[in-house]
């Protein structure tokens, strides 16, 4: 999971996201979007692919890159429930536990 958190804490990276939510894309129709090299572009797209957030499918001498929704939706689930967010706690016999702090 830490190489998915990797891959989000960069803001190009949630960009290119962002971008394949919409439709598949290649490498270069990505690449226009930012002002980088396409090398610096390769190298996000490495990071997400190690994070298996995005697949690549080679299509004649182009490169087209697919989100991989599931494995964003199986993070959030695990932070989710790493945090408790949308856990109730139960205590004896079932019955949801009260905070007492005052």
């Amino acid at each position: 999971m830490s190489s998915i958190f990797k891959a989000l804490a960069d803001p190009t990276r949630r960009r290119v996201l962002e971008l394949l939510r919409k439709r598949p894309m290649t490498a270069g129709d990505l690449a226009d979007h930012f002002d980088v090299s396409k090398p610096t572009m390769s190298a996000h797209f490495n990071v997400l692919r190690e994070a298996n957030l995005i697949s690549a499918v080679k299509d004649g001498k182009s490169v087209v890159y697919h989100i991989n929704l599931s494995v964003l939706e199986d993070a959030w689930m695990g932070f989710a429930t790493a945090l408790g967010i949308g856990v109730e706690s139960k205590g004896p016999a079932g019955s949801a536990k009260r905070s007492t702090r005052s």
